[in-house]
């Protein structure tokens, strides 16, 4: 029996160990984070190995043979850098080491037209490059796209241009053409470079699709859907799912759109918060491809109108906020007592003309408290309650489960009333007012009944407005930097979309579209997107800063919609864009890599600005180390602390790039008398294109003390009698 014992011993033990072993290293690997190790730009080394070095860095914090194990990904054709799974311990000794610029977690970030275009002057017999045009590529990081699209055929497109060094690696039963000439994707799971979802195909066509005549949204919306520079070429990288887009994703699609050779990129997509320059995947990535003469368009975030929401805060971007265009979307309900209400959804469905009784969700549910039930929280509805009336709920998600339980119909309350979301089945939404309104009109009647129309479209006269969902300013991570830098098109824009798509998330709702109408700062940054690759095709050797004033020094001004402290250009930036005038801006105000190396000087050690710039550049200190609002920024911005005077000054130098013997004379525009503003000189005479001029501009006041006094924005234009350089001055307290 011993013997037996031993031998069942000698068994078992090696396989109790083997277990124990599996769980340890599954509870060890568990407690692995994939993380981001930054290292900065790429060593201008011919021996260099990236993935050697990345792999040595792992072995020395992971003390193990089995570091290729944890590496997840090596960032070595744009900048340097990796991705591993880490554990705290070993996160915290490579953030300690000296040629690590930073350390942060693979965050999951989210993605944030047939009249849009018009709607800025930008229409059909625009002026084109259309040789430069065609050379032109936009780099699309987002969803991926549907490379089956009409608004990505290449009837009429010559060979990819000659500096193309991508490939189409989009996956099995994708093909690329020569209008969609690149498609990448990054990781396994997203299974290949197809656009799943409707938002990545959305976004590309927005910035670059083919003219496309007779497109609607079951008949909304109708008209010639076309991207702001249709012959230009796209390259598709995708890095989200239905799920999100990790920050590996991200710098890996950076990575190689930068080397590929794109000339924009644009990219809808961000954190719900702003994060350090160090830390910001898409403002690392889009600072080397600033270095390499690319001009990034980011989403400046839909978290408005909160102040400080603006995610997008790197100067070296482009941070588009969304606005409206002149043409909305309604949906009118008509009350039994002849009262018509109008609501704000996309609503393709008709009740045939019929009334139906109508039903507050309170009323219709016998399982949920009375605020879950007012709200028609999902599972709270009763199909028996519910079955052939309409279902008034107090929040807009509650369409979802009155689709699902059997409802006709429903309304809702938005906190917004300026965008029109789609519906699974008919359906609208009233602010608080209003939806304040129907209340009254059931507890007034017995037999409370209601008719909801199939939308339709109006002509709005108010526009352009910023979207209330639209993140603003003030800037959190650099406050003397005015974000977002400008506004575009974003509410109700109709543009290609996914078959695999869903247009909402009821089951119920089983249509596939090609084109489909989204609202978002996702929908605005393509624009912009487009208008900077129209610049550029008259204008090659400008450089990003360049492009970028062209548009900002441009912009229409737009008027103040509220008096709250992200009002103003803490909500449009510099205003709305115009392709059209921002093609012969008169003058630019331009900054080097060199410039931005500065200010980085200015909130990073040497150290890591040394490694993020690749060279050996020393960070001034003391009286010379600068400022940020001396920055050769195309606006203006200075914080200020609350009932003190002030006396502040700006640096600004511009290019001449309109006629060669001009003159120009400068003049403030404010909206405040309690605030000095002085422009020395004056006036700035030039001889030759691209000759540079300095000037100061000086901002004194007394403080500023109420809450009416949150900030003071002023205007300087500059002017020729031809061109008008326009840049915002905002000048705000600390709270």
């Amino acid at each position: 029996m011993a013997k037996h014992g031993a031998i069942l011993f000698s068994y078992v033990f090696p396989s109790l160990i083997l277990t124990l072993n599996f769980f340890l290293c599954k509870a060890i690997d568990e407690n692995r984070k994939v993380h981001i190790v930054y290292l900065g730009s790429l060593p201008d080394n011919e021996v260099y190995s990236p993935l050697s070095h990345h792999l040595g860095l792992l072995e020395k914090v992971v003390e193990s043979n089995s570091a290729t194990n944890f590496l997840t990904r090596s960032y070595k054709r744009s900048f340097n850098g990796f991705a591993a799974k880490l554990t705290d311990r070993e996160r915290e000794r490579l953030a300690n080491m000296k040629e690590v610029v930073s350390v942060f977690p693979n965050r999951i970030l989210h993605p944030h037209t047939t009249r849009s275009w018009d709607f800025i002057g930008f229409n059909e017999k625009t002026k084109r490059n259309a040789s430069v045009e065609s050379d032109t590529i936009i780099g699309v990081i987002d969803s991926g796209i549907w490379p089956e699209s009409e608004s990505f055929k290449d009837d009429g497109f010559g060979p990819p241009p000659k500096k193309w060094k991508g490939a189409c690696e989009g996956g099995k039963n994708f093909t690329c053409n020569k209008k969609l000439i690149g498609a990448r994707f990054y990781a396994p799971y997203l299974k290949d470079a197809r656009d799943q979802i409707g938002h990545g195909t959305h976004t590309a066509s927005t910035a670059a699709g083919n003219v496309v005549k007779d497109v609607s949204f079951y008949g909304l919306a109708q008209g010639t859907a076309r991207g702001g520079v249709p012959s230009a070429r796209i390259a598709a990288y995708k890095v989200c799912d239905a799920f999100g887009c990790p920050t590996e994703n991200i710098l890996a699609a950076f990575d190689d759109a930068i080397a590929d050779g794109v000339d924009i990129i644009t990219i809808s997509i961000g954190n719900v918060q702003a994060a350090l320059l160090q830390h910001d995947p898409i403002a690392i990535g889009a600072f080397h491809a600033m270095t390499k003469g690319i001009l990034t368009s980011n989403s400046a975030g839909n978290t408005g109108p909160d102040d400080s929401s603006v995610v997008s805060v790197a100067p070296w971007i482009l941070a588009v906020a969304a606005s409206s265009t002149d043409r909305r979307i309604i949906d009118n309900v008509v009350l039994e007592n002849g009262t018509t209400l109008v609501g704000a959804t996309v609503n393709t469905f008709t009740l045939n003309g019929r009334s139906f009784p109508l039903i507050y969700g309170k009323d219709a549910s016998s399982q949920c408290s009375e605020s879950k039930a007012e709200s028609c929280t999902e599972g709270c509805l009763d199909s028996d309650l519910v079955k052939g009336k309409v279902v008034l709920c107090d929040e807009p998600f509650g369409v979802y489960e009155a689709n699902s339980s059997g409802a006709v119909g429903s309304i809702l309350r938005f906190d917004w009333d300026d965008v029109s979301p789609i519906v699974p089945f008919p359906a609208t939404g009233f602010t608080y007012e209003e939806h304040s309104l129907i209340k009254l009109y059931m507890n007034s009647t017995k037999d409370a009944r209601v008719n909801i129309l199939k939308s339709e479209v109006k002509r709005d006269t108010t526009a352009p407005v910023v979207a209330s969902f639209s993140s603003r300013g003030p800037n959190s991570i650099l406050p003397e930097i005015i974000k977002p830098d400008i506004s575009a098109p974003g509410v109700t824009i109709l543009a290609a979309f996914s078959p695999a798509g869903v247009l909402t998330r009821s089951l119920e709702d089983t249509r596939h579209v090609n084109y489909s109408i989204l609202s978002g700062t996702s929908m605005s940054c393509p624009h912009a997107a487009g208008a900077a690759a129209y610049v550029k095709e008259f204008h090659p050797d400008w450089s990003p800063a360049a492009i970028k004033s062209s548009l900002m020094t441009t912009a229409i001004p737009m008027n103040v919609t509220d008096n709250s402290r992200a009002a103003g250009e803490f909500a449009y930036g510099s205003g709305h864009i115009n392709p059209v005038k921002a093609i012969d801006p008169g003058l630019v105000y331009e900054a080097s890599k060199e410039d931005y190396i500065k200010l980085l000087c200015l909130v990073l050690n040497q150290t890591d600005v040394r490694l993020i710039s690749g060279d050996n550049n020393t960070c001034s200190t003391g009286p010379d180390k600068g400022s940020l609002q001396d920055h050769n920024y195309p606006s203006l911005a200075a914080v200020v602390v609350p009932n003190k005077s002030f006396s502040l000054n700006f640096h600004r130098t511009v290019k001449n790039v309109g006629l060669a013997n001009s003159t120009y004379n400068a003049t403030v525009f404010a909206n405040s008398t309690e605030v000095d503003i002085k422009v020395v000189p004056q006036v700035l005479s030039f001889k030759s294109l691209e000759e540079e001029k300095t000037f100061n501009v000086t901002v004194a006041g007394k403080g500023l003390s109420n809450e009416a006094q949150s900030h003071v924005s002023a205007s300087l234009v500059w002017s020729d009698g031809i061109h008008s350089v326009r840049s915002p001055i905002v000048i705000y307290k600390k709270l």
